[in-house]
């Protein structure tokens, strides 16, 4: 682990503004706002992987800080926990290793932090986080019931002659009620793990980084345990009330992990085919504009589960490079 110096807190503090002001520019600009908030994990991942846990910590403060100065306490903490937390979190994770040794692998090499357990711990992060900013909006049938009707009566006036009856309007509002969770966090936990892949080109390419880069389409894949907690949560969607609020976040988030991890696995195995560029964005296009596409990819996310751990040689005269931190 680096040592602790002002300079390093320097450079979080930075990043902590610029996160800060990305997110303050998407609350000015609604049409980018979710470009903008995702963006604001960048800063926070790019110290974070480069310069450590303290440059990330003070970032994390630091835009914490900033937007409870700008706009409110409140604000503040669903920025930290919508953005901030997940951003610094996942890139202490990514910075553990321990000898492979430990793991029956050779001396010389070091084990780093799985990427399966990095994507599990991002989707419980945004899960917690969802959970958490709707019990802060006050969300449920109750905001769910004014927000249709109202949507309902703005389509009734454009559209004299639709007139939708009491059990559509039932139905839909049932509906909403489930899928705007599900929707928020499977589009979030997208939108994290794109910065951080950014992220870590970013500081591969800049030649600072503490992880190694390592191959996505090979090593991204969820966690065989995360099977369990989506079915549960698929479940729970059947049983109404607070539960089937809660389960749906949780198949948004980890079904947008296991989209993830059948994206990447697609990519895996169409390595080296004449075929692969038209069939992958084929399947990106079809999957943005469909639902049967996107869940043929989820089932493929699903059906290769499996925690794949990058080594790198171990390097004791480049002390810098690595952690001390064990996983």
């Amino acid at each position: 682990m680096k040592p602790l110096n002002t300079k390093m807190l320097g450079l979080g503090a930075l990043a902590g503004l610029t996160a800060a002001l990305l997110v303050l520019g998407a609350s000015l600009q609604p049409s980018f706002s979710a470009v903008l908030y995702a963006a604001s994990a960048l800063p926070i991942l790019l110290v974070g992987l480069g310069w450590g846990n303290m440059a990330a910590a003070s970032a994390v403060v630091t835009a914490a800080v900033v937007g409870a100065i700008a706009i409110s306490p409140s604000f503040a903490l669903m920025m930290t926990l919508v953005t901030l937390l997940p951003a610094g979190w996942i890139s202490h994770l990514a910075n553990l290793a321990r000898p492979a040794s430990e793991l029956g692998g050779p001396d010389h090499l070091m084990a780093w932090y799985p990427l399966s357990d990095i994507l599990l711990h991002l989707c419980a992060l945004v899960t917690i986080a969802v959970i958490v900013v709707g019990v802060m909006i006050g969300y449920g049938p109750d905001l769910i019931d004014r927000m249709v009707d109202v949507l309902f009566t703005s389509v009734t006036q454009q559209q004299p002659d639709f007139a939708p009856d009491a059990a559509t309007i039932s139905q839909t509002k049932s509906l909403v009620l489930l899928l705007l969770p599900a929707i928020q966090g499977g589009m979030w936990v997208v939108m994290l793990f794109a910065a951080y892949y950014i992220a870590t080109r970013i500081v591969a390419a800049s030649g600072g980084g503490l992880r190694p880069r390592e191959d996505i389409p090979s090593s991204l894949r969820m966690n065989r345990n995360t099977i369990f907690i989506f079915l549960v949560g698929l479940a729970a969607t059947f049983v109404g009330g607070i539960p089937a609020m809660i389960g749906a976040t949780l198949v948004g988030t980890f079904g947008a992990g296991f989209l993830l991890s059948g994206f990447a696995a697609l990519h895996f195995r169409t390595r080296g085919k004449d075929w692969r560029l038209p069939a992958l964005v084929l399947c990106y296009l079809a999957s943005l504009l469909l639902m049967v596409p996107a869940f043929f990819i989820l089932v493929l996310g699903l059906s290769d589960t499996r925690k794949a751990i990058a080594l790198s040689p171990n390097k004791d005269a480049d002390a810098p490079k690595q952690t001390d931190t064990k996983i």
